[in-house]
């Protein structure tokens, strides 16, 4: 099991843009020097928490002041952008990560990022943009500018009788680099794209008992009959709130005092309530939406305690699931909890996670997740 992280990158309203970036740049750079694997920054238009419009230019920034990690977004809003051009940034941004680079895409869930573009996602509408133009982003890259007619985007072949002109700026990474799509709900589309095409599958794991994220993968298989492909559980990222410290009672402090429990009070539970995604969040349909607090999340949502307790829950989610490669953990802006919050992710690395590959070698018979079947 490799571990990542994912930064929204949430910041609290008051903090400047520039102190944002900032800070999102310290949190990469802490990352990198702590062994993570990898590094996941978000894309949002219109949500004051999530102020990062353009994650490619934070991870431009960031790969000169780190040397393994591998940066990627997660993801491109492919429906506010044109692919060509797009796949034109992705494979320059390739070539300046030197193969630390892998891309995420997302279809935008947001209704506000819709209003601002003037998108009707109505029918899948954002869904079927975002299928579209990852089809011809990869197609551009494995086979050259070729006649593309899209329902929402056209492509035509670059022959010029003038020396040096036409389609050259393939990726670094051949035939392209790594793609991801997340998904959150059971049976997602997105999922059944990933298997289907052999993208990466990420999970935003958000409910109590692992059974909705436990059919993400259902989802995945699904996808990957479609294409005859056998799909591989080490690739599958599943994304999760961790707060790690000496004690229970300490983490329990940390994460529910911290900017973790204000992200979750003041923006994303009422998000999540907002778009008619509280039933995937509850043990119980029946439970009222107050009952929705921070002891609830902490108690059945988050990853929370000391790096034995920590680590006994990812195994029992190693366990509901099936079995995934990456435990993606959640980075907030720690700007006034510093200290705790690097604390917080050493012990993740130093001691949860060793913890939980020697609890898989014991129980496979090989290092390497079997495929699912």
């Amino acid at each position: 099991m490799k571990v990542g992280a994912f930064l929204m990158p949430s910041h609290p309203p008051e903090r400047t843009v520039g102190e944002g970036q900032r800070s999102d740049l310290e949190e990469l750079v802490r990352l990198d020097r702590l062994g993570f694997d990898e590094a996941w920054i978000g894309e949002h238009f219109t949500a004051a928490w999530e102020p990062c419009p353009a994650p490619d230019l934070l991870i431009a920034q960031a790969l000169p002041r780190t040397e393994r990690i591998r940066l990627g977004p997660l993801g491109h809003l492919l429906p506010y952008h044109h692919p060509i051009e797009l796949a034109h940034r992705v494979a320059y941004l390739d070539h300046m990560a030197e193969g630390r680079y892998q891309l995420g895409v997302g279809v935008s869930a947001l209704p506000t990022d819709h209003a601002l573009f003037a998108l009707d996602a109505s029918g899948g509408r954002n869904r079927k943009m975002t299928f579209e133009a990852l089809d011809l982003m990869v197609r551009l890259w494995t086979d050259g500018a070729q006649e593309f007619n899209g329902e929402f985007w056209s492509m035509r072949e670059t022959r010029s009788d003038l020396p040096g002109l036409g389609y050259h700026l393939a990726p670094l990474q051949q035939p392209h680099p790594p793609v991801a799509i997340a998904g959150l709900t059971p049976g997602s589309a997105n999922h059944k794209l990933a298997g289907e095409k052999g993208y990466i599958p990420v999970s935003l794991s958000v409910d109590p008992d692992a059974s909705v994220t436990a059919q993400h993968w259902e989802a995945v298989v699904e996808g990957a009959k479609r294409s005859g492909r056998t799909p591989d559980r080490s690739t599958w990222r599943i994304i999760r709130d961790v707060y790690v410290a000496p004690s229970d009672a300490e983490a329990r402090e940390l994460a529910m005092g911290g900017i973790m429990g204000r992200c979750w009070r003041e923006f994303l539970l009422p998000v999540y309530l907002g778009l008619g995604l509280g039933p995937i969040l509850k043990r119980d349909p029946s439970m009222p939406d107050e009952d929705l607090d921070l002891d609830y999340l902490v108690d059945n949502l988050w990853l929370v305690g000391s790096p034995e307790t920590v680590a006994k829950r990812v195994m029992e989610l190693q366990e509901q699931t099936g079995g995934f490669g990456h435990l993606v953990a959640v980075s907030y802006d720690a700007a006034e909890e510093v200290e705790a919050w690097e604390r917080s992710l050493r012990l993740l690395v130093e001691e949860v996670v060793p913890a939980c590959r020697t609890s898989l070698d014991a129980s496979r018979p090989s290092p390497r997740l079997e495929a699912a079947g």
